[in-house]
């Protein structure tokens, strides 16, 4: 069972800073995700993500909605981050994927202060959320947040639209990766998200989160320590493709893996003038991804905070 985060128990300060350099380098043309837009956003130039040098961040807070192994009795200290790789016409949180409801551009030193905030205040974990187009200010933080003494996992919690290049950069850093694999269908991901080969580019993604940390560990406690925790939002009509990703995660990734297959998508942002995404996901629709999920032999996974799968220890 691991008793410490990874970048305690693996890193030094100086393979930290290595690593921290090695991001900023790809953060100088940027190519930290799929995208590869080549921004120079150490020169103050904005990447498609909408952010250049610094990490933007929306809030900072215990929060007490995430799964419950993340949240336990203290709350995941989120750290919500402006801006998103993605462009998700169906997005519930558009004020903070687009910029437009702001935020604080911090430097390492600020982020590294929320981090130890959190930590102060009996959080389980620090919840990085939207992170990708921040992974290099965040390790560049954490260094910082060792020296005053943080010692919580590391959650990476992204849409699955990441590169292989960027998640080996964060391997011994990060704890608990949680990947939202939105479809399983490219024409789909690029009509509602904006982006080109995903469902190749999320399998890849998957498979070495997987392979860093492995299936979900949780302590004596319910809390997670390391592993993989898989989102899969359920869309009206079919349109996340639930049954070929409930089959990915089963057969190409573990039978215990645990899946939080949720239920709670509505329109919002720009998805009421879609034909499709403008209604709620229906309740049959949500139970059918789950029975699936069942036949296929997972059983391991939640949904909405209640838990709905008997979940185990994996030892």
């Amino acid at each position: 069972m691991p008793t410490r985060p990874l970048y305690l128990e693996r890193m030094t300060p100086a393979a930290l800073s290595h690593r921290a350099r090695a991001l900023e380098e790809l953060t100088a043309e940027c190519r930290l995700c799929p995208r590869s837009c080549g921004a120079r956003r150490l020169e103050g130039e904005p990447g498609e993500c909408g952010t250049a040098g610094e990490a933007w961040v929306f809030s900072a807070e215990p929060h007490y909605g995430e799964e419950p192994p993340l949240v336990g009795t203290g709350g995941s200290g989120t750290i919500f981050f402006s801006f998103c790789n993605l462009r998700c016409l169906f997005c519930q949180n558009h004020q903070i994927s687009t910029g437009s409801a702001g935020g604080t551009p911090l430097r390492a030193a600020g982020l590294a202060a929320l981090m130890l905030r959190l930590q102060a205040a009996g959080c389980h974990n620090i919840n990085l959320v939207t992170p990708t187009h921040a992974t290099a200010q965040i390790v560049r933080a954490l260094i910082i947040a060792v020296e005053g003494g943080l010692e919580l996992p590391l959650v990476y919690n992204c849409g699955g639209y990441e590169s292989v290049e960027t998640l080996r950069l964060l391997e011994n850093i990060i704890d608990i990766y949680m990947p939202d694999i939105k479809y399983s269908d490219d024409d789909t991901a690029r009509a509602c998200s904006g982006v080109e080969h995903y469902w190749q580019t999320v399998r890849d993604a998957v498979r070495e989160m997987h392979r860093q940390v492995g299936d979900l560990w949780t302590d004596a406690r319910g809390i997670a320590r390391r592993g993989v925790l898989y989102r899969h939002l359920v869309l009206p009509g079919g349109l996340a493709g639930s049954e070929h990703v409930l089959e990915f995660i089963r057969r190409e990734i573990s039978v215990n893996a645990y899946v939080n297959i949720m239920e709670q998508y509505r329109p919002a942002h720009r998805a009421f003038a879609h034909p499709v995404l403008g209604r709620p996901v229906r309740a049959a629709e949500v139970e059918a991804a789950r029975r699936y999920g069942h036949i296929l032999g997972l059983h391991r996974g939640f949904s909405q905070g209640v838990h709905q799968w008997s979940p185990r220890e994996i030892g």
